[in-house]
């Protein structure tokens, strides 16, 4: 999850352009994806990754990124969480509706690769209060929106956390991988 200097993960009118990239972290996040075979997405990010990635890798022009993501997108199980949508068009993809604490479990049980969220606040918020997550991977960027989507909003227990892993970049984000203390 990138996230600003001051806990934001998009601004008020839901920029996005703060957010430093570039092949350095493209590259990391490429370890990342790669230990992993499903996506877990909120309705709203979903969308957002349905309307590029199924062709992202077979377009003119397409990026090192755009080729090595859009594959593993592709290939990857993806789960959107939504109590409204009712299809979808991006091939491998499961619609969950109620019950997430359960199903998460037979998720996590099922053999595979782990299992990554990507952006998806308001879904993240929902595992947050449910004790779903085993780890934080956030990318803090140098910046401070002031305003925006928080991602700690309506917490409703404190979550202990240990640093595993941080990464600097030339970027000036800080990559931190928290395990989540149960």
């Amino acid at each position: 999850m990138h996230v600003s200097l001051d806990g934001f993960v998009a601004g008020p009118k839901g920029e996005m352009d703060w957010i430093q990239l570039g092949d350095e972290m493209w590259e990391y996040v490429e370890t990342i994806t790669a230990a992993s075979d499903t996506a877990l997405y909120g309705e709203v990010t979903y969308h957002m990754m349905e309307d590029y990635w199924p062709t992202a890798a077979e377009r003119p022009g397409a990026t090192k990124h755009d080729i090595e993501h859009g594959r593993w997108a592709n290939a990857a199980t993806k789960i959107v969480f939504s109590k409204t949508l009712t299809k979808t068009n991006w091939e491998g993809t499961r619609i969950v509706r109620d019950n997430i604490a359960a199903e998460m479990q037979k998720l996590k049980a099922e053999p595979g690769k782990n299992l990554l969220m990507l952006g998806s606040p308001t879904l993240a918020h929902s595992f947050m209060n449910l004790g779903l997550f085993d780890e934080l991977r956030l990318n803090i960027n140098p910046v401070v929106l002031g305003e925006g989507k928080p991602l700690f909003k309506d917490v409703k227990n404190k979550i202990n956390l240990k640093l595993t892993d941080e990464k600097a970049f030339s970027t000036g984000v800080a990559a931190l991988n928290y395990q989540v203390l149960k």
